[in-house]
């Protein structure tokens, strides 16, 4: 069996990610067959048993994860042309009055906070961000198998057979999209569920069958519903929910 770097297997195992796997192997938190190894850069085998310290859990339990319904207006990520990135809008005065989830906002859960999945400028709805290498690989990561839904209304007239092609049948950047679940939400408004997150995906898609997205809202993340969480404000992920 081939060798492969401990800080790649532990992310790959789902225990962290890569960059937190660097971090506690250089603090001695991380035990291969039950010996710590705290030299960057070294190798195990898939067969080899990887343990993370006490420590490491620990300051995995102090991760937080933060929901989101992000205004128009902002970016998912990097401030870019201008717009403020989403995560200017994590500070108390923005906090859900119906946060019950009993974590109190610390300056310090703005480090390493990112977003897990984007959402374009004129977008609207569910964003996460998170500080969690677990949560984010979970919901971003390569093979992620999370649902992501949409409710988008629209303008034009759809192809004749524009619904079949928008749930399996259309290709973007040369790649063929997964299936999707697409259906009439109304006479002017679609729900779209996805497993993907290409760029500007749900509009690229309907502009391939003849409609332009007018406005475009997500409702859930996997199991997590935007539900009344109010325009602008954030709650923290309570222990418990889980994607």
């Amino acid at each position: 069996m081939e060798p492969i770097r401990l800080s790649k297997r532990m992310a790959e195992l789902g225990l962290c990610s890569r960059r937190e796997a660097d971090e506690y192997i250089a603090k001695g938190w991380v035990k291969v067959d039950g010996k710590i190894v705290d030299v960057l850069g070294s190798k195990v085998t898939p067969d080899q048993t990887i343990t993370l310290e006490p420590s490491a859990k620990a300051a995995q339990a102090d991760r937080v994860t933060v929901l989101i319904n992000k205004p128009v207006g902002y970016v998912s990520g990097q401030a870019e042309d201008g717009y403020q990135p989403a995560v200017v809008l994590f500070k108390p005065e923005n906090q859900w009055e119906g946060d019950d989830s009993g974590i109190r906002f610390a300056p310090a859960h703005l480090r390493g906070l990112a977003p897990a999945g984007r959402l374009d400028i004129d977008s609207v709805g569910l964003l996460v961000l998170t500080q969690d290498g677990r949560v984010a690989k979970h919901l971003i990561g390569a093979d992620s198998q999370v649902e992501k839904e949409y409710l988008v209304r629209v303008s034009g007239k759809l192809s004749e057979d524009g619904l079949r092609k928008l749930n399996h049948g259309l290709s973007l950047d040369g790649e063929k999209l997964k299936p999707a679940r697409v259906w009439w939400q109304n006479e002017d408004q679609l729900r779209f569920i996805l497993k993907e997150g290409k760029k500007r995906q749900i509009r690229r898609m309907c502009e391939l069958v003849g409609l332009q997205v007018v406005g475009l809202k997500r409702i859930r993340i996997g199991r997590m519903m935007l539900g009344n969480l109010p325009t602008g404000k954030w709650r923290y992920l309570k222990s418990g929910e889980t994607f």
